[in-house]
C-alpha cells in the first residue's frame, strides 16, 4: 500500500514563492508517474502538473511558466516549485501518484493534502 506524504503547504504573499515536496513510500516510486492536483471550497479536483517516468512534464495553463514539477527517484519525492504566486493559487495541494494510458492521466493513490494560501 503506497503512502504519499505533502509538506511545504503555507500562507505567502502574492508574488511569493513555496515549494511543496511529496515523499512516497510503500510501492516503487520509479516506476510510476506522478503529479499534482489543487482543490478550493465547492470545486472540483484540478489537474496541475504530472511528470512522466522519464521526467517530462506537462502543466496547467494557468500555471504554465510559474510552477515547476519535478522527481528524485533515489528518494522517493515528488516536488512542485511554485513561483510568481497568486491569490487564485490558494487551494489544498494534492499528490498523486499514477500511470498514462492512451494519452491520458489516471491516479492510482492520492496523498492527504497540503493547503496554500495566497494572501497579503
Amino acid at each position: 500500500q503506497v503512502q504519499l506524504v505533502e509538506s511545504g503547504g503555507g500562507l505567502v504573499q502574492p508574488g511569493g514563492s513555496l515549494r511543496l515536496s511529496c515523499a512516497a513510500s510503500g510501492s516503487r516510486f520509479s516506476i510510476y508517474a506522478m503529479g499534482w492536483y489543487r482543490q478550493t471550497p465547492g470545486k472540483q479536483r484540478d489537474l496541475v502538473a504530472t511528470i512522466t517516468t522519464t521526467h517530462n512534464a506537462n502543466y496547467a495553463d494557468s500555471v504554465k511558466g510559474r510552477f515547476t514539477i519535478s522527481r528524485d527517484n533515489a528518494k522517493s519525492t515528488l516536488y512542485l516549485q511554485m513561483n510568481s504566486l497568486k491569490p487564485d493559487d490558494t487551494a489544498v495541494y494534492y499528490c498523486n501518484m499514477g500511470s498514462f494510458r492512451s494519452g491520458s492521466y489516471y491516479v492510482r493513490s492520492w496523498g492527504q493534502g497540503t493547503q496554500v494560501t495566497v494572501s497579503s
